[in-house]
């Protein structure tokens, strides 16, 4: 339901509502943990709050013009656009809606079509994009901040104070990505924030591997230091890969395939969160100090990834975005011009 000109930041409010909700849920913990022996009890049946406000909001909520119309409900689907666009003159993009509609019902194996050679870059990025997100190691910190912060020498309320702070940075640090990417264009963000985030992966693990070995405890100087570059980190992934990750798969696949391109992104997100999230333990108590290092190096990876291989998507509309492809030094060799 975005108009073109605002897409990049609209679409970013599904990462800002995420982060809000993470560190909602830190607070909650930081401030149940006091509440012994049962606070446990009461953070974990806050969770039915939101859990009702998303059942209520879903009764209250109207359909979109697009799968209105696309059901063959035209009048409702108009009238539901005027009422988003709050105006009368939506003769223009009504049109579009019902020939894309059309065009979209008329494709029978969305799966199958974006096995095809002129998919391969959208499929690629789709594939690639919510790996590397999850590769820069943001759900670790975010899932296992307290445990995290504990083996550090943090004590346990220093630890979930710490998590709700990093939780809270990462809320706050979506708001440049919004007023940004619409301007600044998503690879500058995105490698940007990724140069950010192997600098800061590189001297967590330098400190963690000088300053804490032997059994010993970081001294409190080091701790607050530990604290503020991990910080530095959430806000770089923040304003780049957090809510890029999703927008940029959203806004490259051709209404053929979009169905099944981003039911692949948001699948391949979960898996490797799956993945992650089972092994982190695991990993740190193997790795120890090297586990920012693997990180910083599949960071390092994606930032060359994105700066070879993926077009500037800024400004251009959906359906133009073929064009992006034909013209890249790379996809132009699997990409037919029409």
């Amino acid at each position: 339901m975005a108009p073109a000109h605002l897409r990049g930041a609209l679409n970013m409010m599904f990462q800002l509502a995420t982060t809000l909700g993470i560190f909602t849920a830190n607070m909650i913990n930081y401030g149940t943990e006091k509440l012994r022996p049962w606070g446990w009890r009461l953070s974990l049946g806050l969770a039915a709050f939101p859990a009702l406000l998303m059942t209520v909001g879903g009764l209250l909520l109207p359909e979109t013009p697009n799968s209105l119309i696309e059901r063959g409900e035209r009048g409702k689907g108009r009238q539901v656009l005027e009422n988003i666009r709050g105006t009368k003159e939506v003769d223009a993009e009504f049109q579009d809606i019902v020939d894309a509609s059309e065009f979209a019902n008329s494709i029978e194996h969305p799966f199958r079509n974006i096995l095809e050679k002129r998919n391969r870059p959208q499929l690629v990025m789709g594939i690639f994009m919510p790996t590397f997100q999850i590769l820069t190691g943001i759900n670790s910190i975010l899932f296992y901040a307290p445990v995290l912060f504990q083996s550090m020498g943090f004590g346990g309320s220093a630890a979930l104070y710490s998590s709700a702070l990093s939780g809270a940075v990462l809320a706050s640090s979506t708001f440049i990505s919004i007023a940004t990417v619409d301007r600044l264009g998503r690879r500058a963000l995105l490698i940007s924030g990724g140069i950010q985030m192997i600098v800061c992966q590189c001297v967590v693990s330098l400190i963690l591997g000088v300053k804490f070995g032997h059994n010993q405890e970081l001294t409190k100087g080091f701790s607050i230091l530990v604290v503020v570059v991990i910080c530095l980190f959430v806000v770089a992934f923040g304003w780049s890969w957090g809510p890029l990750g999703w927008t940029v798969p959203s806004e490259i696949f051709p209404l053929e395939t979009r169905s099944a391109g981003q039911s692949i992104t948001v699948a391949v997100n979960l898996f490797f969160t799956f993945i992650i999230g089972q092994s982190f333990l695991s990993m740190l108590c193997a790795f120890k100090f090297g586990i920012f290092l693997f990180f910083a190096g599949w960071i390092t990876i994606m930032t060359i990834f994105v700066y070879l291989f993926l077009p500037e998507t800024k400004g251009v509309p959906i359906e133009e975005m073929i064009l992006l492809w034909q013209r890249h030094w790379f996809w132009k060799r699997t990409v037919p011009a029409f």
